[in-house]
C-alpha cells in the first residue's frame, strides 16, 4: 500500500464522529497496514521474551491483538475515551476476530468503525425499533457468558466480531464519553482491561485538565472487576503492600491543573500480572479546589455548565429508616455481609439523627414500632441485637415492606411538625430478589410506594446479586427523588453498601433550587434537587439565549440545619468563556508548565461544554421516561431523548448502533460482491437495568442498554467513490476552481441576495446571538433539502459601534430523499453521513461521492457540495493563522445552483431565489452619513406586496476578492424577509420543520 494510500485511509478512519478525529490522530496507519504479517510484532526484543510466552503465542489460534491502546482526555470532569485495538491473523484462513471491550456503565458509545481487508466499515445511530414479542418458540438470549465477561456492577460489554481474511489485519476503534460522578470527595475514572490475552503493545493514557487547581491525584492498584481488590503484583504475591505501589510502568506527570498518566506494561510485564490477558481495572481518583459561592461556571459557544458543590458546611440531621429484606434467598454471605455493613453504619449515625429498622420476607419485623428513635448507647446497642437475631425465612414481599417502612416515617413527621423543618428524611431499602409474596405487579408497587411517601423524603433502593428486578428499584428511587446502587453478586457487598451510605448519610442541604437570568438561558437541565450530600456534585447546563449580555444572574437557595441560604452573584461572561477557551487549548495542546502534551484531543474539546449538555439532556430524558405516569408523557420524553441522541450521536437505550459486516470466502479473501444488508442484533451481556438502560414497558419484555447491529456489504461494497469494492482507495482529483453567485451569507454574516430577473441585489445583516441556529434554506417537502446556520461569537473590533460580532462557526445541510443523509461543515472537517460515514479534514484536497452527494474539498479554502447535479452550494472556510481576539475561523455559504429547488423553497435565502423585486426612489429624501460629504440616497423596495426601504451600500464577498454593489435593508431585514428574525431561529441543527408563518403585511 503506498503513501497516498495509506493517507487517505488516515483520513476514512475518521469516520462517524466529528471527534474521531482528535481522537485517533496518533495511530500510525501504516504501520498497522504493512503488508508483513509473519511475525508478533513485539515490543521488546525477542531475546528478552521468555521462552513459556513465545510459546503462547505461536500456539494461539485465534487473532492475535498487536496493539491495544485507550486514549482518555478528561476536560472538567468530561471524559472522552477513544479505544484502538489491532488484530492479526498469521494463519492463510479467514478467522474470528473479536473486539470486546468493557465501558462504564453511565458513558455512551459515541463512534464505532473497523477497518478489515483494506476497508473501512463505519457505523451509524439509528432509533430503535421497537420488538415484536416472541412467543416461546422464539430465540431465547444466551445465559452462559464468555470468560472475561464480567457482570460488574459498574460496566457493561461492547462486543463486536468479524471475519478477518487470512495473513492480515483488523482494527476496531471505539469511542465513548461520560460525566464523571463525584462520590466521597473524589472523581473515579476506571479502564477496564480485559483482553482475554496478551497484547504486544499494550497502553493507557489519561489526560486530566481542569478549569480548577487539581488537589488531589492517586493511581490505584489494578483492580479486578468483582471484589474491587487489588490485583497481586505477581503470580506468587502473598501480601499486600501497606502503601499500595503503581501499577507497573506506570508514570506520572503534572501541574497545578494538568496531569498526565501512562500506563504501558510490555508483554513480559503482563505475563507476570496474568497469562490470561485479564488484567483488571486501572482506576485514577482525582479531585479539584472547589470556588466558594455559586461554584464553578463554564461558558463555550452558546452554552454553560455548572459545578457546584459546597463545602464547609454544618451536616444536616437525618431521620433513616432501613428496610431489609430478610427473605430464604439471603441466607448465608449476603446477610452476613449485610449485618457487618449496619453495625459499622450504626457507629457512624450521628446524636441529631433519627432511626428505626425494618425486616421484611413473608413477614414483616419492626424494631421501635410507631417511632423514630435518637441515637443513644442504649438504642445503639439495642439496634445491634436486632440486627444479630435476623434470620432469613420465607419469600419476598417487597410492597409490605416499603409500606411499612414509608408508614414509619411518615408518622413520624406527621406527628412531630417540627421533625422535618431542620432534617432530611429518607428511606433506605434493601433487597436481593423480585417479589414473590404478597402484590406482585411492579405497578401496583410502585403506585403504592408513591401514595405512602407522598413526597415526604426519598427513597434510595439497593438490589444484592443477580435476581432483582432492577427496573422495580430503579422506578421506585427516581419516582421519590432517591437513587439505585448495584451490588453484584460475589462482591464484597459489606464494603459496597457502606460506600453507598457514606455516599448519602452527610446530607449538608435540602430543597436547593438553582435560577438563573430568565430570559439569558434556555433548555437548562435539572435544577431543583431535594437534597445535596456531603462528597457529591450539583452539575447543571444549558444554552445561553442572549450571550450578548455581559453577565449572568445565578442565584441558588437552599436549606442546611439551622436556615435558609441563598448565594448569588453575577457571572462575566465574556471572561468566563477566555477562562475555558484558555484550558480547553490546554487540553488540545497537552502542554503545562513543562508536562509534555497528551496530543489526543485535536478538536474533541471545541464542542465539550455543549457535549456536557446533551450527555445530561439525554440522561434526564430517559429518568423522566422512566417515571412517566401515562403512554403519552412517556412518548414524548422518548421522542425528545431519541432525538438529542441522533443529534450528539450516543448509543443509547432508544437507539441502535448499525454497523455493515465484511464478507469473507471460504479460502480466506474478501468477497467481491456482497449480499444485501442483514441486520443481526448483539446486545450488551448483562441483567443490571439503570436509567442508563430503559426499555419499553412491554409485559414481559427485556432489554438492555444499548444494541449493536451488524450488516453485511451492500451490493458492489462501498457505496463512496473513496472506497471501492476491490477495497483499494481512489483518490479523485478535486476542482481547482468553482462558480458561485453572488446570493450568500458570509462575515458578520452578512447576506446578500441576486435577483437576476430584476436586475438588482439586495444585502441585509442579521444581528443573531451566539449560539442560535438560522435556517437558511429549507425545501425539505419538494426536493428535500435543508440548511442550517450556527453563529460563534466574538468580540467586536476596538472602535466599533457593535458590542459583538457574530459568525458561521457551522454549517449542515440535510437531505431527506431518497434517504436521509446529511453534510456537516466547521472550518476543521466536513462530515458527509450519506451511505457512508465519512470525516474530512478541511485542510486536504480530494473529491467524495456517496450516493446523490458530492462532496469536493480545496484544501483550507472551499467545500463544495452537490446533489443530484441541479443543486449546488459552496463553502468558503475561512482560517486565521494567529487570529485577533474580535477574529474567529468561520464559513460563508454561497448558492451556486438553484434549479433543484422547488418555487415553495424558504428560509433568509430560499424564500428570494424565484421572486422579483422592483425599485423607487424616494424624492428629495436622502440620509447623511459620517461628515456630510456623502449622502445615502433613500429608496423603496417592492417585494411580496411589501415596501421595504433601503440605501445602497457596497459589500466585499468572496473573501473580500470581489465587491457588489447592493440594496440595503435595515433593522434584521425587516418587511423584506417573511416574518421577523426569530422565526428562522431553530432548536439543533438538523431540524427541518416547515415554514409555518404568514407573510409580512405591506
Amino acid at each position: 500500500m503506498d503513501m497516498d494510500v495509506n493517507m487517505l485511509f488516515l483520513t476514512l478512519l475518521m469516520c462517524y464522529n466529528p471527534y474521531v478525529f482528535g481522537l485517533f490522530e496518533d495511530i500510525n496507519i501504516e504501520d498497522d497496514l504493512s503488508p508483513d504479517l509473519t511475525d508478533f510484532d513485539l515490543d521488546i526484543s525477542p531475546r528478552r521474551v521468555p521462552r513459556q510466552v513465545k510459546s503462547m503465542l505461536i500456539k494461539e489460534t485465534k487473532p492475535h491483538i498487536q496493539e491495544l491502546s485507550v486514549k482518555t482526555t478528561i476536560i472538567s470532569r468530561y471524559a472522552f475515551t477513544a479505544v484502538s485495538c489491532t488484530m492479526l491473523n498469521r494463519h492463510s484462513a479467514a478467522a474470528e476476530g473479536v473486539f470486546q471491550f468493557l465501558i462504564p456503565k453511565n458513558a455512551y458509545v459515541s463512534n464505532f468503525t473497523m477497518i478489515i481487508g483494506g476497508r473501512v466499515y463505519p457505523s451509524e445511530v439509528r432509533p430503535k425499533e421497537k420488538k415484536v414479542k416472541q412467543g416461546k418458540g422464539g430465540e431465547a438470549k444466551p445465559k452462559n457468558k464468555e470468560a472475561g465477561e464480567q457482570s460488574a456492577p459498574e460496566v457493561e460489554v461492547f462486543r463486536m466480531g468479524a471475519s478477518i481474511p487470512g495473513r492480515n489485519r483488523a482494527m476496531f476503534m471505539l469511542t465513548y464519553e461520560e460525566l464523571l460522578q463525584r462520590r466521597l470527595g473524589r472523581y473515579e475514572h476506571v479502564t477496564s482491561l480485559r483482553p482475554l490475552q496478551l497484547v504486544s503493545r499494550l497502553s493507557v493514557d489519561v489526560t486530566i485538565v481542569d478549569h480548577s487547581t487539581i488537589t488531589h491525584l492517586e493511581v490505584l492498584p489494578l483492580r479486578n472487576g468483582k471484589s474491587n481488590t487489588a490485583v497481586a503484583s505477581g503470580a506468587s504475591a502473598a501480601k499486600t503492600p501497606a502503601k499500595p505501589a503503581l501499577p507497573v510502568s506506570t508514570v506520572i506527570k503534572q501541574n497545578k491543573t494538568f496531569c498526565r498518566i501512562t500506563f504501558s506494561p510490555n508483554i513480559v510485564q503482563q505475563a507476570k500480572i496474568t497469562t490470561s490477558g485479564m488484567l483488571g481495572e486501572f482506576v485514577v481518583h482525582y479531585d479539584v479546589e472547589r470556588e466558594l459561592g455559586i461554584g464553578d461556571i463554564q461558558v463555550l459557544n452558546g452554552h454553560f455548565v455548572h459545578y457546584f458543590a459546597p463545602k464547609d458546611l454544618p451536616v444536616v440531621p437525618k431521620n433513616v429508616v432501613f428496610v431489609i429484606d430478610t427473605s430464604a434467598s439471603m441466607l448465608g454471605t449476603k446477610i452476613r455481609q449485610t449485618k457487618d455493613a449496619l453495625f459499622t453504619i450504626l457507629r457512624d449515625l450521628r446524636p441529631g439523627d433519627r432511626f428505626n429498622f425494618v425486616s421484611f420476607s413473608n413477614r414483616i419485623k419492626v424494631w421501635q414500632p410507631n417511632r423514630l428513635v435518637p441515637v443513644t448507647p442504649l438504642n445503639v446497642r439495642d439496634a445491634k441485637k436486632f440486627i444479630y437475631m435476623l434470620q432469613p425465612t420465607g419469600g419476598t414481599d417487597i410492597n409490605s415492606g416499603i409500606q411499612t417502612g414509608s408508614s414509619l416515617l411518615s408518622g413520624y413527621l406527621n406527628v412531630d411538625p417540627d421533625a422535618n423543618h431542620n432534617s432530611v428524611s429518607l428511606i433506605i431499602f434493601l433487597t436481593d430478589g423480585r417479589p414473590t409474596v404478597g402484590e406482585l405487579q411492579s405497578p401496583s408497587i410502585l403506585s403504592n410506594a408513591r401514595a405512602a411517601v407522598k413526597e415526604q423524603f426519598c427513597v434510595f433502593t439497593i438490589g444484592m446479586g443477580n435476581d432483582v428486578d432492577y427496573r422495580l428499584l430503579e422506578r421506585m428511587a427516581l419516582e421519590n427523588c432517591g437513587m439505585m446502587r448495584r451490588i453484584p453478586e460475589d462482591s464484597d457487598a459489606s464494603t459496597m453498601l457502606k460506600g453507598f451510605y457514606d455516599e448519602i448519610g452527610t446530607p449538608l442541604l435540602s430543597d436547593i433550587r438553582v435560577n438563573y437570568t430568565e430570559d439569558s438561558v434556555q433548555y437548562v437541565t435539572q435544577h431543583l434537587f431535594t437534597n445535596y450530600f456531603n462528597g457529591s456534585e450539583i452539575v447543571i447546563a444549558g444554552k445561553l439565549t442572549n450571550q450578548s449580555a455581559d453577565s449572568l444572574h445565578v442565584q441558588v437557595t437552599a436549606s442546611n440545619s439551622d436556615k435558609s441560604i441563598v448565594l448569588e452573584t453575577d457571572v462575566a461572561l465574556r471572561q468566563r468563556e477566555v477562562e475555558t477557551e484558555r484550558h480547553v487549548k490546554e487540553a488540545t495542546a497537552g502542554v503545562g508548565s513543562g508536562v509534555t502534551g497528551a496530543g489526543t484531543t485535536g478538536s474533541v474539546a471545541d464542542d465539550f461544554v455543549e457535549r456536557v449538555w446533551g450527555f445530561l439532556s439525554v440522561k434526564e430524558g430517559l429518568r423522566s421516561r422512566l417515571k412517566s405516569q401515562t403512554s403519552r408523557e412517556r412518548e414524548g420524553h422518548t421522542q425528545q431523548a431519541t432525538d438529542l441522541s441522533l443529534t450528539y450521536h450516543f448509543l443509547t437505550p432508544l437507539t441502535s448502533l448499525v454497523v455493515e459486516k465484511p464478507q469473507v470466502l471460504a479460502d480466506g479473501t474478501m468477497a467481491k460482491d456482497t449480499p444485501t444488508p442483514t441486520p443481526v442484533t448483539t446486545e450488551t451481556n448483562k441483567k443490571a437495568v439503570s436509567a442508563n438502560e430503559l426499555s419499553d414497558e412491554t409485559e414481559g419484555e427485556e432489554d438492555t442498554s444499548q444494541s449493536l447491529h451488524l450488516m453485511k456489504d451492500q451490493p458492489g461494497g462501498q457505496s463512496s467513490t473513496v472506497s471501492k469494492t476491490t477495497g483499494k482507495i481512489v483518490k479523485r482529483p478535486a476542482q481547482k476552481s468553482v462558480t458561485i453567485s453572488k446570493t450568500s451569507a458570509d462575515g458578520d454574516p452578512h447576506f446578500v441576495v441576486e435577483f437576476p430577473l430584476s436586475k438588482l441585489t439586495v444585502c441585509f445583516n442579521i444581528n443573531g446571538e451566539p449560539g442560535h441556529i438560522l435556517r437558511m434554506v429549507s425545501d425539505h417537502k419538494h426536493s428535500g433539502v435543508t440548511v442550517n446556520g450556527k453563529l460563534i461569537g466574538a468580540p467586536a473590533p476596538a472602535g466599533s459601534h457593535k458590542q459583538q460580532r457574530t459568525y458561521f462557526s457551522t454549517i449542515t445541510i440535510v437531505v431527506n430523499r431518497p434517504k436521509r443523509s446529511y453534510i456537516e461543515v466547521t472550518p476543521k472537517k466536513v462530515i458527509l453521513d450519506g451511505r457512508d460515514r465519512l470525516v474530512l479534514p478541511c485542510d486536504t484536497t480530494v473529491s467524495v461521492e456517496s450516493g446523490e452527494l458530492a462532496v469536493t474539498i480545496v484544501g483550507k479554502s472551499t467545500v463544495t457540495v452537490t446533489i443530484g447535479r441541479t443543486i449546488s452550494f459552496v463553502i468558503l472556510v475561512h482560517q486565521y493563522k494567529n487570529p485577533a481576539p474580535y477574529q474567529r475561523n468561520h464559513l460563508g455559504f454561497y448558492i451556486s445552483n438553484s434549479k433543484g429547488l422547488s418555487h415553495d423553497c424558504h428560509g433568509l435565502l430560499g424564500q428570494f431565489l424565484y421572486e422579483e423585486v422592483g425599485l423607487a426612489e424616494l424624492p428629495g429624501n436622502a440620509t447623511a452619513t459620517g461628515d456630510n460629504s456623502t449622502f445615502e440616497r433613500s429608496h423603496i423596495l417592492k417585494v411580496k406586496g411589501r415596501s421595504v426601504p433601503v440605501v445602497q451600500k457596497t459589500r466585499r464577498i468572496y473573501s473580500g476578492r470581489q465587491s457588489v454593489d447592493c440594496w440595503f435593508a435595515r433593522n434584521n431585514a425587516a418587511k423584506l424577509i417573511d416574518g421577523k428574525y426569530d422565526d428562522y431561529v431553530v432548536s439543533h441543527l438538523f431540524d427541518m420543520g416547515d415554514w409555518t408563518h404568514g407573510s409580512n403585511g405591506a
